[in-house]
């Protein structure tokens, strides 16, 4: 009798025990998953703009074989889409905000399985049409955020945003055309986005929230556009695919710093 009165005792720790760790471990999960501000979510969604047409880019970059690092660009610049559509999926609150992520998801489902497989010119423009469509509806979700945000600073985080996408679609037709597709249509949205990148840039210079720091980077940005301004320079037919990626890669760099010195304003 006494035997079973410590087996049932024991057995009745055990089980307290079990019970007291769950709530422990549902914490847990919690902290391991924080939820977005409304800034650092608009900074992602811009930032899968950027990355539609970052992963055409480097797709096109390897079919030349050309810069080494454009295969590692494009297996990052996949892995990281992935990760923050989930994120932005769990963001999505409104009815328009989960159907138009839905959209983006079912594109960039369609996008993912071709540009993971090897380049190939055939595969090219079926690769830069998808790159289209994937932009075009990441950024009508950016929108969405921003008309939730109702801030000057969502405005400004969107803007800044756009940016980094400019500087990688500016790369892409670039990459396409030393890839040898001579598509006007490509010289005429290249030079349209180049346009758009002077405007905006003016624009967030004048920007009234802006602080010393983001002077300070713009200023960086707007000197490395002016060297790639040079390469306009080259004779018509003539290629320096190294030296443009290369300049658009630091304005990228800047930009992604600069936008996240926007979406801490907005919290």
């Amino acid at each position: 009798m006494h035997r079973a009165s410590l087996l049932l005792f024991t057995t009745l720790l055990i089980l307290l025990f079990l019970t007291a760790e769950l709530p422990a471990a549902k914490s847990s999960k919690k902290e391991t998953t924080p939820k977005l501000t409304m800034g650092e979510a608009i900074n992602k969604a811009g930032r899968q703009r950027m990355l539609s047409q970052r992963i055409a880019k480097a797709y096109a970059m390897v079919g030349q074989k050309n810069i080494l690092s454009a295969k590692i660009q494009l297996q990052d610049a996949v892995k990281l889409f992935d990760k923050q559509l989930q994120e932005l999926t769990n963001f999505a609150k409104t009815r328009q905000e989960k159907q138009v992520i839905g959209e983006v998801a079912a594109l960039w489902k369609q996008y993912k399985k071709l540009v993971t497989g090897k380049p190939s010119r055939d595969k090219a423009q079926e690769v830069m049409a998808l790159s289209e469509k994937v932009l075009a509806k990441a950024h009508e979700f950016v929108l969405l955020l921003q008309e939730r945000s109702g801030t000057s600073a969502g405005k400004l985080v969107n803007i800044s945003g756009r940016q980094r996408m400019l500087s990688q679609r500016i790369a892409k037709y670039y990459a396409y055309k030393s890839w040898g597709f001579d598509n006007p249509e490509y010289d005429e949205e290249m030079n349209k986005a180049m346009t758009q990148f002077k405007s905006a840039l003016e624009f967030l210079k004048a920007a009234p929230e802006n602080t010393s720091e983001i002077d300070a980077a713009l200023a960086k940005v707007e000197k490395d556009w002016d060297t790639f301004e040079l390469t306009k320079r080259v004779k018509k037919g003539a290629y320096i695919p190294s030296l443009v990626m290369r300049s658009m890669e630091k304005i990228l760099t800047q930009m992604n710093y600069i936008t996240a010195l926007y979406a801490a304003i907005l919290k």
